[in-house]
C-alpha cells in the first residue's frame, strides 16, 4: 500500500458517534475551535468516509450502529487508520453490560489507535490523530517497502 504523495500535508478525519453520550463529540469539536485550531495543522473533519483516512470513533457500538459501523469502514479507500476515543468506544465503560450494546469498537472492526479518557481532553483527541497518522506512515513505509521488494523481483527476472 503507497500513500498518495497529498497525504503528507493534510489527514482527514471521519467523525463516527456508534453510541456515545456526546461527551467525547463536545471535546472533538473544542479540538476544532480556534484555541487548539487542528486545521492549522491540515487536519480536517470530512463529510463522507470515501473522502477520509482517518476513521474516529467515540461511544460504545450498539446494536443499531453496528452494520452502519461495519459499512462506513467498507467505505473507506486503503490505508486507513480507525482511532477510538474515549473509554466508552475502548472497554464499552458503563455500558457494557447494557441489553443493546454490540460490545466495544474493536470487537466491531480493527481499531489502531485507542485513547481512553472520560471524556477525553482536545489534547487526547490531537495526540491520537497524530498516533494514527503515524500508523499510517508505517502503511506508508511497509507499502515502499513492497514496491521496492517487487521492482527487485521484477529485475531479477
Amino acid at each position: 500500500m503507497k500513500l498518495s504523495k497529498s497525504f503528507d500535508k493534510s489527514l482527514w478525519v471521519f467523525h463516527f458517534n456508534a453510541g456515545s453520550c456526546n461527551g467525547c463529540d463536545i471535546e472533538i469539536l473544542a479540538a476544532l475551535t480556534p484555541r487548539y485550531d487542528v486545521e492549522r495543522f491540515g487536519i480536517k473533519l470530512v463529510e463522507t468516509p470515501r473522502h477520509a483516512d482517518v476513521l474516529l470513533v467515540t461511544g460504545p457500538v450498539t446494536k443499531q450502529t453496528k452494520k452502519p459501523l461495519e459499512r462506513i469502514y467498507e467505505q473507506m479507500m486503503d490505508p486507513k487508520a480507525v482511532l477510538v476515543i474515549g473509554n466508552c468506544g475502548n472497554t464499552g465503560h458503563i455500558f457494557h453490560d447494557s441489553y443493546n450494546i454490540a460490545g466495544p469498537v474493536d470487537e466491531v472492526i480493527p481499531v489502531d489507535v485507542h485513547i481512553s479518557g472520560c471524556a477525553v481532553r482536545p489534547e487526547g483527541v490531537i495526540f491520537g490523530v497524530v498516533k494514527a497518522w503515524e500508523a499510517l506512515e508505517k502503511m506508508r513505509g511497509a507499502g515502499q517497502k513492497q514496491e521496492e521488494t517487487k521492482e527487485e523481483v521484477e529485475e531479477a527476472a
